[in-house]
């Protein structure tokens, strides 16, 4: 992903008082289908009262079908790792 905030900061007239370090990170190829489905996912989140709960999976089955996902179960699977990770990291912040 290309790292817009510089960009979203002008046009909003904000100044920033630093760059933000880009974060690097690598995918293992046998991860990208579930980082692909996920991304095409990424706004589909059940809220609760303190927030995002996990990803609403009638949405993501949709997705699936429309993207005709080959593997669904184990890109599901792995889906659900980054869930849990983007969940914990989301609530780590908060709490």
């Amino acid at each position: 992903m290309i790292d817009k905030t510089l960009d979203d900061a002008a046009v909003l007239g904000v100044q920033l008082d630093h760059t933000p370090e880009p974060e690097y990170f690598e995918i293992e190829p046998e991860a990208w289908p579930a980082m692909q489905a996920f991304l095409a996912c990424q706004t589909q989140w059940r809220m609760g009262p303190n927030g995002p709960v996990g990803l609403d999976y009638t949405a993501v089955a949709w997705v699936f079908r429309l993207y005709k996902i080959a593997n669904p179960a184990a890109v599901l699977a792995d889906m659900q790792i980054i869930e849990g990770e983007i969940l914990a990291a989301i609530h780590k912040k908060e709490g």
